[in-house]
């Protein structure tokens, strides 16, 4: 069937694995979850990302305050 619909086999029989996952058929990460998972982490990156550039801001402005201090 995958051949004659141009796919690879492996593909075809992961997408079959998925859709089972996704029916309740089989235990594992359904499509939703996964897409979750994908979407946190990529949050995740861009907070903590966000939150080294406050850092670093701090401790330049900081370390300017503790000049104009001196």
């Amino acid at each position: 069937m995958a051949r004659q619909l141009g796919y690879g086999v492996e593909s075809v029989r992961k997408w079959v694995r998925q859709a089972e996952i996704d029916a309740g058929d089989r235990a594992g990460a359904t499509s939703a979850e996964s897409g979750e998972l994908r979407r946190l982490r990529q949050e995740n990156r861009e907070l903590r990302r966000a939150n080294d550039i406050v850092q670093r801001a701090a401790a330049f402005f900081g370390a300017e305050l503790d000049r104009r201090q001196r």
